[in-house]
């Protein structure tokens, strides 16, 4: 009821999303650790793939349905949103702490989807509980501090497996004990960060007519399914356009993550995991470090390209991006010296920063006003399923196109990012607005 959202102090703002800095550690542990710990249990590069297959099938069929269940839930005492983001923050939490006890393969998959679940738990209530509490005045500072806690919690995430590689020694079974720290401290950070928010900031009960549609929707799940299908069937053409461009970007993305450190193993250290297993736990420690840099090229770069989109136009700025990203990856693997790696992720940060928010310029446009929420469902959706096709068909690709060879899958990715790019000049978008530049760089 906007009536009762009062202002907020900056402090106040930075402490109600403290909570989202957790949240983000545990995705960049996802990012960067996830798959070492899969090759130190005795995976195949052709089946790393399909183990992740949790993330986007979660991110799919969980985000919906919680956020549709925390719209339609108010207890006096817990909230709305809070009981959601705590449970999944909980459920974080303990996995975390579990998973480098992992003592074989499919433990360690089953623990990740149990993982994601919870992050998916958090994610999306975490998101509307920004709109809730803030004024709309304030809304753009509130995303921008969540894209903060966002950049901080995976940079720390990355730049700890770095950290602890280097001064944690020995191994419990299979797992380094350096693995356990880093998944110890994201445990902590999941849990405490998100309590610390709860208790820093309060909910605002909903209005009397507010609780009386909360009270006569008798538990109608269906009716969001309902709402995207036919949303679908009336999208307009740029966002059919985007879902191509997504296709080839976000299968490239998953095949870079999945072998950034191997890729590196081979051309620095010139092993495998198998081959020589202490180097190459040097190679997940570098490539944490790696992929901490990039992301703090990202939120480094993400005004500059706000700026640059609105001096020019988004479609160029996420074709020049797209380019300086697929090139990237091109060169990664031929680079020898580990230092130089920071070059091409320098570029690939700074096309990160323009995933994150300027394809939601391209078609913002477009989308109708008062159907503005189900078409940002409809934009993840057009993410997660990119990423579920490729942990369908990727490890046929690596197994029997590729050699099972991760620095030419890093290739093949550089290759996809290219494609992506080109399919971004297909896209035809009217000119945005300045108001559409602040919000939609606010919320991502």
């Amino acid at each position: 009821m906007k009536s009762l959202k009062s202002s907020l102090t900056f402090s106040q703002i930075i402490n109600m999303n403290v909570g989202f800095f957790g949240i983000q550690y545990s995705f960049g542990l996802q990012q960067s650790a996830v798959n070492p710990i899969y090759d130190f249990l005795g995976a195949s590069p052709d089946e790393i793939p399909l183990l992740n297959l949790a993330g986007p099938v979660t991110g799919l069929l969980i985000q919906p349905l919680i956020g549709a269940l925390s719209d339609k839930t108010w207890h006096p005492r817990w909230g709305r949103r809070k009981p959601f983001f705590f449970i999944g923050a909980l459920l974080c939490s303990l996995t975390l702490f579990i998973y480098p006890f992992s003592s074989s393969l499919w433990m360690a998959a089953g623990l990740l989807w149990v993982l994601d679940a919870g992050n998916n738990t958090a994610m999306e209530p975490y998101r509307a509980f920004i709109a809730d509490v803030l004024p709309e005045e304030q809304q753009a500072t509130g995303f921008l501090t969540q894209s903060f806690f966002t950049g901080l919690g995976i940079t720390l995430a990355n730049v700890s497996l770095f950290v602890f590689q280097k001064n944690i020694t020995g191994s419990y079974g299979q797992i380094p004990y350096w693995v356990f720290g880093s998944f110890f401290l994201g445990s902590l950070c999941s849990i405490g960060s998100v309590l610390w928010s709860m208790s820093k900031t309060n909910e605002i009960p909903p209005s009397e007519e507010e609780l009386a549609k909360i009270r006569a929707n008798k538990g109608g799940l269906l009716e969001p399914i309902i709402e995207i299908l036919s949303a679908i069937k009336d999208m307009p053409k740029v966002m059919w356009q985007l879902a191509l461009v997504y296709l080839f970007q976000w299968y490239a993305l998953f095949c870079y993550w999945q072998n950034a450190s191997k890729s590196i193993a081979l051309s620095v250290w010139k092993t495998t995991p198998k081959e020589n297993p202490d180097l190459y736990q040097e190679a997940v420690g570098w490539t944490g470090l790696v992929n901490g840099w990039y992301n703090v090229a990202t939120f480094m770069s993400a005004f500059g390209l706000v700026w640059l989109a609105k001096k020019s136009s988004p479609k160029l700025v996420h074709v020049l991006c797209l380019i300086m990203a697929g090139v990237g990856l091109l060169i990664f693997p031929h680079i020898e010296n580990k230092y130089m790696l920071f070059a091409p992720m320098t570029g690939f940060g700074i096309a990160w920063a323009s995933m994150m928010g300027i394809p939601y310029l391209m078609v913002v446009s477009e989308i109708p006003k008062e159907r503005y929420g189900v078409y940002m469902g409809i934009i993840n959706m057009m993410i997660v399923i990119p990423m579920i096709i490729q942990n369908l068909t990727f490890g046929y690709v690596l197994e029997h196109f590729l050699d099972n060879d991760s620095g030419k899958a890093v290739t093949f990715a550089g290759i996809f990012l290219l494609i992506a790019a080109a399919a971004t000049m297909l896209i035809k978008s009217k000119k945005m607005e300045e108001g559409q530049v602040v919000s939609m760089s606010a919320g991502h």
